[in-house]
């Protein structure tokens, strides 16, 4: 035991070393490393018959969803041996919802704090559909997190069993106008669900909205009403909920805001109190259980689903990415990122739905840093592959240190603000958003997509318009060219070193094959 502490110690410190590094090289030389300055994307290239359009991302070779020359399809086979990747767009699988991020308070406040045209460029640089990633979606905390100002609720009063003292003013602050703007760069209404770090001190069992504790069973009725009434109080001003999730990482204890649940004790509150009270909301609320990593995924939904009373109220499962300990230093060394609880969680209750409800890399900005633009297009591909349907990011905008954070948790996020020069970094995790999010669109479906290379990591998707969709991965330091066959044709494409690319193909090719 003393052994793998000490091994722990050293991750941590390596982690934090490197951490620190590209945020004192990056306030003191203005060093970006593979980050560039805001600038709105060139609009999606619409495929032709007969070629497929390429956009592409690399490290070494500075493009940043960059169109590259079309491929060419033509009638065979791929060479004996070469590497290759088989679609089939007529096996369809899972319909894709969209892809989002969350708008925290912290968010909300470091964007008020830029030039009115850098806060244009932040709200268009995620949801304008032709310069930006086209986000659709969108996470609020209910009551205080730790990306927020300070500890608060929406109910400070104690003892208030009526919630007659409920209010949602706070949001009107910074938090409800940024979404608002979402709302206008998107060109529509962006699905919001909301989750709790944690209820009012005085609903919990340790007076406390931080370091832990539990809801107070006979507090448990009116935490189950504030949820309505915080649906409810977001319907009145135009900005209705599509739903929640029950808890924010209910197994972390942790110094910021957030409260505990064992997997009965989730599955007893949707059963007997949350679920009730938003099915006769008459507000169509959406339910969605766990919300923390995968490790543990599949024990908690076997919990809920095994309960027929309880499984009838939620929608699906939603995780987090946590505890890889390729990225994070506290994971276990024997692996904790258990992609395959994914599918198995699927292939328990196909009828369900799963979202992927938060990520960020931990331990500052990571400004300029490849390695988590590859990690999050690694876990879209394989979390989409295992039949997730949606995607939403954790913060929309941080500052350059990776806050504010009111507990020193600092993150990264895929925009970054540098509050002290007023400029906005797009971060290589932003443009690896771009290469999925700017081309699958909400109703798209994932088709039949396999690889023979381990290093060429990819998903397809046919979306509603009929075009088809490949995303390809090469993780490795080895350019790897390999063929592309749909139906009796072949493409020969390109496969740079640490790249990540994006294929489409006309619909017209795709009724053809």
């Amino acid at each position: 035991k003393w052994w793998w502490l000490v091994q722990m110690g050293y991750r941590k410190e390596l982690s934090e070393g490197k951490a620190w590094a590209t945020r004192w090289l990056y306030r003191k030389v203005g060093w970006t490393f593979y980050a560039n300055y805001a600038q709105p994307l060139p609009p999606p290239p619409e495929p032709k018959a007969g070629e497929v359009s390429v956009v592409r991302s690399a490290r070494s070779t500075g493009e940043r969803l960059s169109p590259a020359p079309p491929l060419k399809f033509e009638e065979g086979w791929p060479a004996k041996g070469e590497p290759t990747l088989v679609i089939d767009p007529s096996v369809r699988f899972q319909t894709h919802d969209g892809f989002g991020t969350a708008f925290t308070e912290a968010s909300a406040k470091v964007l008020a704090s830029m030039s009115s045209a850098n806060q244009e460029r932040v709200v268009d640089a995620y949801f304008d559909k032709k310069t930006g990633l086209g986000f659709n979606m969108g996470r609020l905390h209910m009551n205080s997190c730790d990306f927020s100002d300070g500890n608060w609720s929406c109910c400070e009063k104690e003892g208030d069993a009526e919630l007659e003292s409920f209010t949602v003013e706070r949001y009107e602050e910074a938090i409800f106008p940024l979404v608002r703007r979402a709302n206008k760069a998107a060109g529509e209404a962006v699905t919001l669900f909301a989750s709790p770090w944690s209820p009012p001190a005085w609903m919990k069992d340790k007076p406390q909205m931080c370091h832990g504790g539990k809801l107070s069973p006979e507090w448990a009725g009116t935490w189950a009403k504030f949820y309505v009434r915080f649906a409810k109080a977001l319907k009145e001003i135009g900005l209705p909920l599509w739903g929640f999730s029950v808890q924010n990482e209910p197994q972390a204890e942790l110094s910021w805001e957030n409260c505990l649940y064992n997997h009965e004790e989730e599955r007893d509150f949707i059963r007997d109190h949350l679920g009730p009270a938003l099915k006769d909301s008459g507000m169509d609320l959406k339910l969605i259980a766990w919300d923390h990593n995968r490790d543990d995924l599949f024990l908690r939904a076997h919990t809920i689903y095994s309960d027929p009373v309880a499984a009838e109220f939620v929608y699906g499962m939603g995780w987090h990415w946590y505890g890889d300990p390729r990225h994070e230093w506290w994971a276990d060394a024997a692996g904790m990122a258990c992609f395959e609880n994914v599918r198995q969680v699927h292939e328990m209750r196909p009828d369900k739905h799963l979202w992927v409800t938060e990520t960020c890399q931990e331990l500052g900005p990571h400004i300029g840093d490849w390695r988590v633009a590859e990690r999050y297009s690694e876990s879209i591909i394989r979390d989409f592959n295992n039949f997730c349907e949606a995607w939403i990011d954790w913060n929309l905008v941080l500052n350059e240190f990776g806050g504010p954070n009111h507990k020193g948790n600092e993150c990264s996020a895929p925009i970054i603000a540098d509050t002290a020069r007023d400029r906005v970094l797009l971060q290589p995790s932003y443009y690896a958003f771009g290469h999925f999010s700017r081309h699958i669109h909400r109703g798209a479906q994932r088709v039949l997509c396999s690889t023979s290379r381990d290093c060429l990591l990819s998903t397809a998707y046919v979306n509603p318009d009929g075009t088809l969709v490949l995303v390809v991965l090469n993780q490795s330091p080895h350019n790897k060219d390999f063929y592309i066959r749909l139906g009796s044709k072949v493409a020969r494409a390109p496969g740079l070193p640490h790249s990540i690319t994006t294929y489409v193909v006309a619909a017209e090719d795709v009724k053809a094959k």
